[in-house]
């Protein structure tokens, strides 16, 4: 999983760049300390053009490294500094999915339940929407009951997609062996 940054994400200016993929360009918003953003095309709240501050294309290189390699299938966990800034449910909620391993996948309700507050699977669901940076924290491995696709910020193709990818290359790891 990526290391959470402590310093909140509003604290230096924003910048952004497109990273080129094959579920369509990505555009990763970064501060001086950490990645604050990670978004698809359509993606649910996304920030406003003007929110995500002026494109710069330079600093970007570990992530758009990191992020060609996963998608290629040649990495399974990220080591990219992320600053998420969300409020403390969030935090908590993409904390637990930040745990759920490659190729596996966790319900709305199993997180719920994880998370031992009285949290409902409906809380989990909306925190988890709200995932400022996609993949990074992979939020496309949170399911419905019975592991039914439900609701994804990037699009339910894309998590169809992400979900096949591991799935690819969890299966070729075992063949191996």
């Amino acid at each position: 999983m990526a290391a959470v940054d402590e310093v909140p994400a509003k604290v230096a200016p924003l910048r952004h760049a497109t990273i080129g993929s094959v579920l369509g360009d990505l555009t990763v918003v970064a501060n001086d300390r950490a990645v604050v953003g990670l978004y698809f095309p359509g993606h649910w709240r996304r920030p406003g053009s003007a929110a995500l501050g002026p494109y710069e294309d330079v600093g970007f290189d570990l992530v758009r490294h990191q992020v060609n390699e996963y998608l290629a299938g040649e990495r399974q966990a990220f080591q990219v500094p992320i600053a998420t800034a969300g409020d403390e449910r969030q935090e908590r909620v993409w904390a637990l999915v930040g745990q759920i391993p490659y190729g596996g996948t966790a319900t709305y309700g199993d997180l719920a339940r994880a998370l031992g507050d009285g949290t409902t699977p409906q809380e989990v669901g909306s925190a988890v929407g709200s995932n400022p940076v996609c993949l990074l924290v992979p939020c496309h491995r949170v399911v419905g009951a019975g592991g039914k696709l439900t609701g994804y910020a990037g699009g339910l193709v894309r998590k169809q997609s992400l979900l096949n990818l591991e799935a690819e290359v969890v299966r070729r790891a075992a063949r191996l062996f």
